[in-house]
């Protein structure tokens, strides 16, 4: 910090003045007459607002000139090199929401709020909505062409009181049904990860039962395992239990089970396993599909965001299942992980804290509680 020509009263307080800017977040410089700073906190150098020579960044001189002359104040937004890490570190883009006001003899005094991850945040938000105009687009515009094809295919000619081609109708009938319940899917997709997303730390998490979770999730994807001919095995330990929320449990898993089986051929096998892992519990999934390239394997848990668009297309798929089943992770202070090699397969592994010894079941039910994990041998439930 430099001072210049300051009357001892001004002297006498600048310590307190610096005390005080120092305490905040927002950076702050006030330049005297000559447009020499006489006081500076920590995160005006931080935000960039002063170059190595505690002198301002000369791109913020046109707002103090400006300032000065007008006596009014103004605002800027613009881009200032932000210093990141310890010793000088490394200097990148910073959003910054500048403000200057007119003091007395000629000083100016400049705040400057990050605004870096605002703009991010915006952004995400923009790219959200465009994606799910997208995604929403064109299920609505194929259930209106198939809405016109079958008001065409429904009507009789007059002269010749031909009916309609029943065939056609059934055909476009599937076609709407498909369409719809794609469109259901996306919107409970979307309204599951916006809770996900807005949920506070889980309330009251309780022990949750593995086995029993996995037995539903088992049921639950019979039937699209047994149309594939696709063998579905349970594998690993019994009578573990996690430490969370039942039903976010569940979805993950669902999730992870679904995938697995529509990114999978015909007469392959996907694998559920459960195991203890120091103070945790994970559960993988494991399948023999069309594995991911490497490249995408940084972006699978971002929401719409699909490894191959063309097969999702056919699955059905909304492209936020990967996303939810990251939120749920991070909710139960877990996480989710994947290995894959194209051709060959995946395996998910979705870790979660193991529920302390001795609790009690969310319902009551204490069977087991800190009974020895028995070795579950290789379990085929179907087909």
């Amino acid at each position: 910090m430099l001072r210049h020509g300051g009357r001892s009263e001004s002297e006498r307080l600048l310590p307190l003045y610096q005390s005080m800017v120092d305490a905040l977040e927002a950076g702050v410089v006030v330049l005297d007459q000559h447009n020499q700073v006489i006081l500076a906190n920590p995160s005006a150098r931080t935000l960039g607002m002063l170059r190595e020579d505690d002198q301002l960044d000369l791109v913020i001189l046109p707002l103090v000139v400006h300032v000065r002359r007008s006596k009014q104040p103004r605002g800027l937004e613009l881009d200032l090199p932000r210093t990141r890490g310890a010793g000088g570190g490394r200097r990148e883009p910073c959003g910054v929401n500048l403000r200057a006001v007119a003091l007395d003899g000629g000083c100016v005094a400049i705040e400057a709020a990050d605004v870096t991850e605002a703009h991010r945040l915006a952004k995400v938000r923009r790219d959200f909505v465009a994606n799910v105009s997208h995604e929403l687009k064109t299920p609505v515009g194929a259930l209106r062409l198939l809405a016109e094809a079958l008001t065409e295919a429904t009507e009789s000619d007059e002269e010749t009181g031909i009916s309609a081609d029943i065939i056609a109708v059934r055909r476009f009938a599937e076609r709407i049904k498909h369409e719809s319940t794609r469109l259901g899917r996306l919107v409970s997709d979307l309204l599951e990860l916006t809770r996900l997303q807005g949920a506070e730390p889980l309330p009251e998490p309780t022990p949750v039962d593995l086995d029993g979770v996995i037995a539903e999730i088992i049921d639950r994807v019979s039937t699209p395992a047994v149309a594939k001919g696709i063998e579905v095995v349970v594998d690993g330990t019994r009578g573990l239990r996690a430490h969370g929320h039942e039903g976010q449990l569940r979805t993950a898993l669902a999730n992870l089970a679904e995938n697995a089986i529509a990114y999978s051929a015909e007469g392959t096998r996907v694998t559920l396993t459960a195991r203890q892992a120091s103070g945790a519990v994970e559960i993988l999934v494991t399948d023999q599909g069309i594995g991911i390239a490497a490249r995408d394997l940084d972006r699978i848990f971002e929401r719409f965001y699909r490894a191959d668009k063309a097969r999702s297309r056919v699955t059905g798929g909304t492209g936020l299942g990967l996303a939810i089943v990251k939120h749920v992770a991070t909710n139960h202070g877990g996480r989710v992980d994947v290995v894959s090699e194209v051709g060959k397969g995946s395996v998910f592994t979705l870790r979660l804290p193991a529920s302390p010894p001795g609790a009690t079941l969310g319902q009551g039910t204490a069977d087991g509680i800190g009974a020895r994990p028995a070795d579950l041998g290789r379990e085929t439930a179907w087909p």
